[in-house]
């Protein structure tokens, strides 16, 4: 590993590997899947959707987005509705039953991370959460659909 992006890389593997936060045993004790919890929190941040929008956003086959979000509909944490805007495509928005569980999950999530980093100096969270957040904007501009960032997830402002 002659270089800093391989080690990026490494490490981003093994992030993938580690975060349990949708394992099976989460899935057991009634948490949300990885799937699910992606597609609720960008119907929260983003508002309702379209099955071609949600395919962009995602980067996903319609086909995938219908699998989706049928799931999502048969558990009452999504609803389809008519298009806000007028729109002839229906559109897709998190039900209130899907907020509570987003929320529940998101605050079970945040807890581990709490944990996780429990021995890490508050500085060098905030560091962390800047550099991730730098990461993921400077992959998302390169993305026609990139997420919107509500102001309560961003970390506050550190050395």
């Amino acid at each position: 590993m002659d270089k800093p992006t391989h080690l990026i890389e490494f490490e981003m593997t093994l992030i993938g590997r580690h975060l349990n936060f949708f394992g099976p045993r989460q899935r057991a004790a009634g948490r949300l899947d990885r799937s699910a919890y992606t597609m609720l929190s960008r119907l929260s941040s983003q508002g309702p959707m379209s099955i071609g929008q949600l395919s962009e956003a995602f980067g996903l086959d319609t086909s995938t987005v219908n699998r989706q979000t049928a799931a999502l509909i048969k558990s009452g944490l999504a609803e389809r509705i008519p298009d806000p805007d007028g729109g002839i495509a229906r559109k897709f928005r998190i039900t209130d039953h899907g907020s509570r569980r987003l929320e529940h999950d998101r605050s079970e999530a945040i807890s581990a991370l709490d944990r996780i980093m429990a021995d890490w100096e508050p500085e060098d969270v905030a560091a962390f959460a800047r550099y991730l957040e730098r990461f993921n904007t400077d992959i998302e501009s390169r993305s026609p659909t990139p997420w919107k960032r509500p102001a309560d997830v961003r970390p506050p402002a550190g050395p």
